[in-house]
């Protein structure tokens, strides 16, 4: 199986239950397999310690599972307009993956959860692809032949999937999130299959 890894970090649920819809969609793929993985949180005052395995929840990631896969779905929720501090630790750990190239023409899509409808998912996702660039990463959308982004009331942007979480973070996925976000995964899971073909 060739695995692309779902990368996230998740606070409240909602951007985990997306990260599962998306690895979803990617072994809807033939051959295709999701590798999920989240980031330990950091503390305001110095490096947080955490175990060196969580409690719950998909393993810690490191820098070998973005090496070893063929693809990354990324995912954060929304901390004013930007990826929240846990990821951005481990995203600014990746020097060594940015120096020897290792993660060049490797497809990449992004996803978010927001508590407020206009609280910035478009920045956010937006805020995720500069470092996938500077990667050299090819970075994939949500085109508008998904219908569903025509008739969310909710997330679904053509940046990536987006999830409204409402202000206590409980709303559930809509039914048009929940599609977007396997599309997304199908999508990458499609591309990186192509790609890993060809090489």
């Amino acid at each position: 199986m060739t695995e692309i890894l779902v990368l996230y970090y998740s606070r409240h649920g909602a951007v985990c239950e997306m990260a599962k819809l998306i690895a979803r969609g990617i072994e809807e793929v033939g051959g295709m397999q999701a590798r999920l993985r989240t980031v330990p949180t950091v503390s305001t005052v110095c490096e947080a310690v955490e175990d060196t395995v969580p409690n719950k929840g998909a393993p810690y990631v490191e820098l070998q599972d973005l090496e070893e896969c063929v693809g990354l779905a990324m995912g954060s929720p929304t901390h004013f307009g930007n990826m929240a501090a846990p990821l951005k630790h481990f995203i600014d750990s990746t020097s060594p993956l940015w120096l020897s190239g290792k993660l060049i023409d490797k497809p990449a899509a992004v996803f978010t959860s927001t508590s407020s409808l206009h609280g910035g998912q478009e920045s956010t996702l937006l805020s995720m692809m500069l470092p996938l660039l500077h990667h050299g990463m090819i970075l994939l959308g949500l085109p508008y032949s998904e219908t569903n982004l025509l008739h969310t009331r909710g997330g679904g942007s053509p940046y990536g999937a987006s999830h409204h979480a409402g202000a206590d973070g409980k709303l559930p996925l809509s039914d048009e999130e929940k599609q977007l976000c396997q599309a997304l995964g199908k999508r990458l899971a499609e591309t990186a299959h192509r790609l890993h073909k060809t090489n």
